[in-house]
């Protein structure tokens, strides 16, 4: 059996329509900013992709900065609110991604309070809980739209009007979501939101900031004026292309894509009732429809993700942003789970190019490895 990725919220393979766009931009010479034949074309190419990711969301194209990653984008933001600010509150939910969590500390550091919101149990934040910290210096909220761990959808659109109300603006990490679920900017009432290529299907390297016209906005990075002098560095041509192509695929196919993620990963989580000793993360509230996070009691996730690995199967045991550490992902302290559930959980995550039977053939795998390590355990505990 070929090898079977099943690690699609970690990265998405580049799908070849996208490479296959990109092709002409990796084959050109041109700086985007330069006023000659060359760079006109590389310049258009770019507003192109502008506009691909604009219809996506339902936003104007000139709202757009584009950025090489989410991360950036979501410093940035965090960033204006000290450049605009110098000092307030700010709001963030405990199980951000860590580019936010990070940025807020940083905010703490230089005079800021910062309130962190626990989900409840379920997976789910509450959007009174937020509102409940909010403040009359309150600067920004951010919550993210769906959590790359767990996969739980958030109530962003009811917190953005909670928020909105107090005059609050709100940045959502929409990273996580596209390509997975519509994301319709206009519906959820935000101020910025933030969308990265390589989760659908596009380029590492590529990503996108979107900004409500007339919210505040301090550049990250300065010394040019490319981007509406919102983001200085040359134009990083076709891997902007590449998210413009991605973003355009994911318009004229997501429905396609969510139903056959959707049905593997019901599938999947179907047959963990013939190993036992199992529990699925979030799954009373909606989620992403090709994310399933699995404890399987007893045992030791990292051992089971590396024989998995060996067995030609590529599954996660948290963030791939927090891989190589092992501890208590954030996620899974912010929901309250015990240290030894936590460790034995496992993420699976489909994509839209899952092979039919790939749920079939990890429960397989599963069913032996899981049965082997907890008769390691249990052999480890009667010496």
């Amino acid at each position: 059996m070929d090898p079977v990725y099943l690690d699609h919220n970690a990265t998405t393979p580049l799908e070849p329509r996208v490479l296959a766009a990109m092709m002409p931009a990796l084959e050109a010479t041109g700086n985007a900013s330069s006023v000659h034949g060359f760079g006109r074309r590389a310049a258009e190419a770019v507003e192109t992709a502008r506009d691909q990711v604009a219809a996506l969301l339902g936003v104007r194209p000139r709202e757009l900065v584009f950025t090489a990653s989410g991360s950036e984008a979501n410093n940035a933001v965090l960033g204006t609110m000290s450049e605009l600010h110098g000092g307030g509150h700010v709001v963030v939910s405990a199980f951000e991604h860590p580019s936010i969590l990070a940025a807020a500390a940083r905010l703490e550091e230089r005079g800021f309070a910062v309130s962190r919101v626990r989900p409840e149990p379920t997976g789910r934040v509450s959007p009174a809980a937020i509102a409940g910290e909010l403040r009359d210096d309150t600067r920004l909220v951010c919550l993210m739209l769906a959590n790359n761990e767990i996969g739980a959808l958030q109530p962003v659109a009811e917190v953005a009007e909670l928020a909105r109300a107090r005059g609050v603006p709100v940045l959502c990490d929409a990273v996580q979501a596209v390509g997975k679920v519509p994301v319709a900017v206009p519906d959820l009432g935000v101020d910025y939101l933030t969308v990265g290529a390589h989760k659908f299907y596009g380029p590492l390297g590529a990503a996108a900031l979107w900004i409500r016209g007339g919210a505040g906005f301090s550049p990250l990075l300065v010394g040019g004026s490319q981007e509406r002098r919102r983001r200085a560095g040359t134009l990083n041509v076709p891997a902007l292309v590449g998210l413009g192509a991605a973003a355009a695929l994911v318009a004229a196919e997501l429905e396609g894509w969510a139903r056959h993620m959707a049905r593997l990963r019901d599938a999947f989580e179907a047959g963990l009732g013939a190993i036992g000793g199992t529990a699925v993360h979030a799954a009373a509230v909606p989620r992403l429809p090709n994310t399933s996070n699995v404890a399987f009691h007893g045992v030791d996730a990292e051992a089971l993700m590396v024989r998995l690995d060996l067995r030609g199967f590529a599954v996660s045991t948290g963030s791939a942003c927090a891989s190589g550490v092992v501890e208590v992902s954030e996620t899974m302290r912010a929901l309250g789970v015990d240290e030894e559930v936590a460790a034995a959980s496992l993420r699976v995550s489909f994509g839209k190019d899952s092979p039919e039977r790939a749920a079939e053939w990890l429960l397989a795998a599963l069913r032996e490895e899981v049965e082997a390590l907890r008769e390691l355990a249990a052999a480890g505990a009667r010496r």
